[in-house]
């Protein structure tokens, strides 16, 4: 049987447990995978997830410099296909819209791609519409084979419109993971139902229930365990997290673990340092999903203050939302993007306006003040996630799709 490659930008990659998910969902229901990354990995952990994944993986060059024989050797394969003038056309047309390296990259690694791609690989699909997608398509093109995407959340909304419309219109067909994605998607394709809304979902077969045992901290004497996990970016939010932590009245007793890197991570702890809330924070950094677990199962309240970015960058549909939910955790979020989607703000958790720590604050202590709030909102958003956010639907639609192909 043949197998399809999924392209990524890297792999492993702690903070993308939802394509781990996908990959090792889709072996276990039959489809063979090869994993194309753009780069090798850099995070100082994987998850249990990542060991049960049997697909071998094909790193290209992140860069030309890294093997400029290898794509020396790539790009003379492709002069000879009878392929390369249609590819390289859709690539110099792509290059007079961005004439940039980057777009370079892509082609060279496009290049490498298609050399290199095993013959029983039938199809290529790959995860993201920006940098992955371009080098996929060139890939796609030059070695004869179809090829499909998922979109997610930055690729979406820093890519500009042509470049999306582009490659949605040359796409066999598209799935994007929250209906705001979707809606956005649609409405660039000339070829209307082309994308379609697949949520991720979760496998909550790792996952512990909610405990039977509610918490009864109030902030009043022992204090209320705070908890995020995120990467320290400006999407997530967490200079209005820590704005909102120091407008907390004096006399409620908090401490806050943060798990998750980031380019933001020594500017967040200055920060925390000028507003007088350092001592009451812990930041554990990266950490395994088997950590992240552990944490949720210690915490009383879960905080992920989301916003759009300067960029146009924004969450998704966070699957730390989901986790958090599914152990029964009460979470406070922002009302972005997909997350409305996830969290019916009072009924299943609580949420906010974004870029506003006063109101924000104003959640915190409410929610800190009030276990038997928390543990009832908590309770029901376990009992929804569950039942509607489950990843055995997706991943069956996604791999009927498949086994036609391969």
């Amino acid at each position: 049987m043949s197998r399809i490659a999924i392209v990524v930008k890297g792999y492993p990659r702690l903070s993308e447990t939802f394509i781990a998910q996908e990959i090792l969902g889709l072996e276990q229901r039959g489809i063979g995978v090869l994993i194309v990354a753009l780069r090798k990995p850099y995070d100082p952990y994987i998850h249990d997830l990542h060991r049960r994944i049997s697909a071998e993986v094909m790193y290209l060059p992140e860069y030309v410099k890294d093997n400029p024989a290898r794509v020396a050797r790539a790009k003379r394969w492709a002069e000879k296909q009878p392929t390369y003038e249609a590819a390289r056309a859709l690539f110099e047309a792509d290059l007079a819209r961005q004439p940039n390296a980057d777009r370079r990259r892509r082609w060279a690694q496009g290049c490498v791609f298609a050399h290199e791609l095993p013959e029983d690989i039938s199809w290529i699909y790959t995860h993201y519409l920006h940098t992955p997608c371009s080098a996929a398509r060139y890939a796609a093109h030059l070695s004869g084979r179809g090829w499909s995407f998922s979109a997610h959340a930055k690729d979406i909304w820093t890519s500009p419109e042509w470049d999306l419309r582009t490659k949605i219109n040359d796409a066999a067909w598209g799935v994007t993971c929250t209906r705001v994605n979707a809606e956005y998607l649609q409405g660039l394709s000339d070829e209307p139902g082309k994308v379609e809304l697949l949520y991720h979902g979760l496998d909550f077969s790792g996952f512990p229930a909610p405990t039977e045992t509610p918490s009864s901290r109030d902030g009043s004497d022992e204090p209320v365990r705070l908890l995020s996990v995120g990467r320290v970016v400006e999407k997530k939010g967490y200079d209005d997290l820590l704005s909102a932590l120091a407008l907390l009245p004096g006399d409620l007793n908090w401490r806050f673990t943060h798990i998750g890197g980031g380019e933001l991570s020594e500017k967040l702890k200055a920060l925390a340092n000028r507003l007088g809330v350092s001592d009451r924070i812990d930041w554990r950094g990266a950490q395994p999903r088997e950590e992240v677990i552990a944490a949720c199962k210690q915490a009383d309240l879960f905080v992920l203050p989301s916003k759009l970015a300067r960029t146009g960058d924004r969450d998704g549909l966070p699957n730390v939302l989901m986790e958090a939910q599914s152990m029964g955790l009460c979470c406070l979020s922002t009302k972005v993007s997909a997350i409305p989607e996830l969290i019916e703000d009072g009924k299943t958790g609580v949420l906010v306006e974004p870029n506003a720590p006063g109101e924000l604050a104003s959640a915190l202590a409410g929610l800190i003040k009030a276990p038997k709030r928390r543990r009832e909102l908590g309770l029901a958003a376990a009992q929804r996630v569950r039942a509607e956010f489950s990843t055995d639907p997706g991943l069956d639609r996604l791999a009927a799709k498949f086994r036609k192909l391969v």
